[in-house]
Formats: structure tokens, C-alpha cells, sequence
């Protein structure tokens, strides 16, 4: 399938509805200038997952916002998730017996919430790949229709020709990550949740947050298996600071 070679020539929406016509079972990739790729994977033209290379709102922070769990059913599940390598929604659904109903509607708000995420990019090289395996939780039983992710979204064809506009969009800072970034950074902020190049004040605060959240001392009531899992994730933490503070 032949499309534009830039986000900047079309819109995601533009991008999304051709694959929708074509009926296309693939992966629709965007590559920023700073090397963060981010992926829409689809079904017969349907989406089933999107992946974000940048912070992005969690299935538990979205079912804690919907007031669906509590900050303690939501700590315990997720420490059991990571301890048995499971997906968050299935422990809260055979573990917790939170709703199926309740969790699916969860997930594809988070799909629809990446898509806006995506939809805010100023440019980005676009690929088509047919081989990239889709992310474990994929929607592939009951993906997101057409109306579901092409509603409301931005087309080239309404873009207004003006030069003023042009130049507004042109003078919008990059989404890119600056060149200097090395791989060994851009892991760290990820690890903290954080864009490339957060101030210092944003880290302090990202990694004082993470430590409440995975410190094994902190959970005496979890299981070996937990402990050990929560001390793997403590580590990584732990190191990506060091390494953006030294």
C-alpha cells in the first residue's frame, strides 16, 4: 500500500482511514526525528493496539480515575501482574473480579487516548510494516471500529491554505528528541515515564513517586515472588535516576 512518506504531508486521520478502505492487517508506524517510533496495529482494517513510545496513561490510572478500583486493589493487582507476567486486566478481571465489561471499555479508552497522543505529532517518517508482531493484550477478538477512531479526527482536506497558519504550524516546537540524547537517556526518562530532556524538578519528583510505588521495604505483605519483582523494578528505577542526576 503506498502512503505519504511524512506525517507532515497528510494527517493520521488521512493515514488511518486508507487503511481502513484497504482493509489491512499490518502496522502503521511513525518514527519522530529523535527515534521514538510509535505503532498502530491493525486488523482487516481495524485497530487493535496502539503503542506509544512516551509517557502515557495506564489501564489502572484510568480505572482509578473512573473511581472502578481503589488505590489498594489497584497496588495489589499490579504487584501481581508483575510477579506472575500477566496483563493487568486480566488479574483484575479472573484475580480481582473486576467486570470484563468494565476493563474492556478501560482498554479502549487507552487506545483512543494514544490515538489524541499521536494525532498532536508536528512530523514523523511513515512506515507500513507487515511483519511486527501486535503487543500482548491486543484487541484482536473486538478491535476498535472505523467510527470509534476516525470520528472527529483531523484531515488534510481541512486544513486551511493560509500562509499564516502554515507558518504557526511550521514554528510549533518538535515532538523529536533533541539529537544530543543518547540511547542510555532516552531509556532513563522512559523508565521514569517522562519525555526526553524533563527538567531536573520533574525527575526528582517522578523518581521520589516511583520509589514509594516499588521499594520492597515498603510492601511487607507481598509475596516472595512480588518482593522479587518489585526489587527488579526498583533497580531499573533506581538506575535510570542515577544516570540522568550524575
Amino acid at each position: 500500500m503506498q502512503l505519504p512518506g511524512r506525517l507532515k504531508a497528510t494527517t493520521l486521520g488521512d493515514l488511518l482511514g486508507s487503511l481502513h478502505r484497504g482493509r489491512v492487517s499490518g502496522t502503521l508506524e511513525l518514527v519522530e526525528a529523535g527515534g521514538r517510533v510509535h505503532r498502530v496495529h491493525l486488523a482487516s482494517g481495524l485497530v487493535t493496539a496502539v503503542e506509544v513510545d512516551r509517557a502515557a496513561a495506564s489501564l489502572g490510572e484510568i480505572l482509578r480515575r473512573d473511581e472502578h478500583v481503589d488505590d489498594d486493589t489497584l497496588r495489589r493487582s499490579l504487584l501481581r501482574a508483575m510477579a506472575s507476567r500477566r496483563l493487568h486486566g486480566e488479574v483484575l478481571v479472573r484475580d480481582f473480579h473486576l467486570s470484563p465489561e468494565i476493563v474492556g471499555r478501560a482498554l479502549r479508552r487507552q487506545l483512543m487516548l494514544r490515538l489524541q497522543m499521536l494525532e498532536d505529532l508536528v512530523d514523523a517518517q511513515v512506515h507500513y510494516r507487515v511483519t511486527v508482531r501486535p503487543p500482548r493484550g491486543a484487541l484482536v477478538d473486538e478491535p476498535l471500529d472505523a467510527p470509534e477512531f476516525l470520528t472527529g479526527k483531523k484531515r488534510a482536506r481541512d486544513r486551511a491554505p493560509s500562509s499564516s497558519s502554515a507558518s504557526s504550524r511550521s514554528a510549533r516546537p518538535s515532538s523529536g528528541l533533541p539529537g544530543s540524547f543518547d540511547t542510555t537517556r532516552l531509556v532513563a526518562y522512559r523508565a521514569l515515564g517522562l519525555s526526553a530532556g524533563a527538567p531536573a524538578d520533574d525527575i526528582k519528583r517522578a523518581y521520589r513517586r516511583l520509589v514509594r510505588e516499588y521499594h520492597p521495604d515498603l510492601h511487607p505483605e507481598a509475596t516472595h515472588e512480588e518482593r522479587r519483582a518489585l526489587s527488579v523494578r526498583f533497580s531499573e528505577v533506581t538506575a535510570a535516576y542515577r544516570s540522568l542526576v550524575a
